[in-house]
């Protein structure tokens, strides 16, 4: 198979061109500053894009298999003005719309989309269980969420298969949040935030990666997945997982007025409670490879 994913420089790209290359596809990826891209494996080739030409873009992926859809400003870079806000929204949603336009400009058109998205489609909805079936929530990222999923809903009038991977939490050494999160531990000052009872979902990389290269290759998987792990846990149970990872106490607790007044709107990111689950993707038959927190912790950090 042929796939083209856009927005290939980042965490989640380079992992995803690995696996599928290591899977016997081949695999072209596309950036904003191709010359900037980091490591890629043999044979992945960068080409230019800058998320908006759909001429360009038609250009690229005419004649291939398969489009994988991960461009998007990074959520949690910094705190939310209203001129990041915008770029959070526009780059989700004007490159989707580019992708749309420029599939339908091929001549030979990709069979498949696997489009970006995210759990923030949910809103904060506290000890809801929440899964594929549930409706958005309120609040800018579930705003953003629907806007972006809307955006791409035209390439399926065209014939062409659309997955949307609504995104947890995804754990990497790599890069993310996982980093950042161990590092008060790692100085013996880790704790839960906020109260501690709010839901985190999350995935392991491999598993976000896995489950992505699954839906790919499963003819019959369309709409929306969540890529969550089986077992979210709520953020005190969470961070003692953390802890015990990294064999420190979880007892500092983090209060969630002081995360306000640090991060402001964006605080709502460790704050707010999302009971995620991913039935879809376990009937699918997708089986995870580290379903609970402890383990997948464990495997990263132990």
């Amino acid at each position: 198979m042929r796939v083209v994913i856009t927005g290939g420089s980042g965490l989640i790209g380079r992992a995803l061109a690995a696996e599928l290359v290591g899977a016997g596809h081949e695999v072209g990826v596309t950036s904003r500053s191709p010359a900037s891209v980091g490591e890629l494996p043999a044979g992945v080739e960068v080409a230019e894009w800058d998320t908006t030409s759909a001429s360009r873009l038609a250009a690229l992926i005419d004649g291939v298999d398969a489009v994988v859809h991960l461009t998007g400003e990074g959520i949690a870079d910094g705190r939310w003005t209203e001129e990041r806000k915008r770029r959070i929204r526009d780059s989700r949603v004007r490159s989707t719309s580019a992708v749309a336009e420029a599939m339908a400009a091929c001549a030979s058109r990709p069979g498949v989309l696997l489009q970006g998205s995210a759990i923030g489609f949910y809103g904060a909805r506290g000890d809801e269980e929440l899964t594929e079936e549930s409706g958005p929530g309120e609040g800018f990222l579930a705003d953003v969420c629907v806007a972006w999923e809307e955006a791409g809903a035209g390439v399926e009038d065209l014939g062409v298969r659309r997955v949307l991977l609504r995104t947890s939490l995804v754990l990497s050494t790599d890069g993310g949040a996982l980093p950042k999160m161990a590092l008060p531990f790692k100085l013996f000052a880790g704790g839960p935030v906020g109260g501690g009872s709010q839901w985190v979902p999350w995935i392991h990389e491999a598993d976000e990666i896995g489950a992505i290269r699954f839906l790919l290759e499963e003819p019959s998987a369309s709409g929306p997945f969540n890529l969550t792990a089986p077992e979210p846990l709520r953020n005190r149970d969470f961070s003692r997982a953390l802890g015990g990872a990294l064999r420190r106490p979880s007892l500092v607790p983090v209060p969630g007025p002081a995360l306000k007044l640090l991060y402001g709107e964006m605080a709502g990111l460790l704050l707010g409670s999302q009971r995620v689950l991913p039935p879809r993707l376990v009937e699918a038959g997708y089986v995870f490879r580290h379903p609970t927190a402890a383990e997948a912790l464990a495997d990263l950090l132990g």
